[in-house]
């Protein structure tokens, strides 16, 4: 198998495209670290965002993001998902 991506996934604690996102992604065993945003304090969210602005700059969610921004999905589609981690 090859080297999986580094993947990364900003999401709402409250969201279902959020959770849905987590359940495909634990589902298929993809390795991902995960932040709910809306969860983080107000400094932590403000980085977060500030960090994230150009990756996603309407700032929806969920976003994923594979390889530190080599590919960004925002929303989840699954057939994208699968199309960018090799599925």
């Amino acid at each position: 198998m090859a080297d999986q991506p580094k993947v990364f996934l900003y999401a709402l604690s409250t969201c279902g495209h959020c959770r849905h996102a987590r359940e495909f992604l634990d589902s298929n065993q993809v390795a991902y670290d995960y932040v709910y945003v809306d969860l983080a304090t107000p400094e932590e969210r403000n980085k977060i965002l500030e960090d994230t602005k150009e990756l996603n700059p309407r700032r929806a969610f969920p976003c994923l993001v594979i390889d530190d921004g080599a590919k960004v999905i925002v929303g989840f589609k699954e057939d994208e998902y699968k199309e960018a981690l090799g599925l």
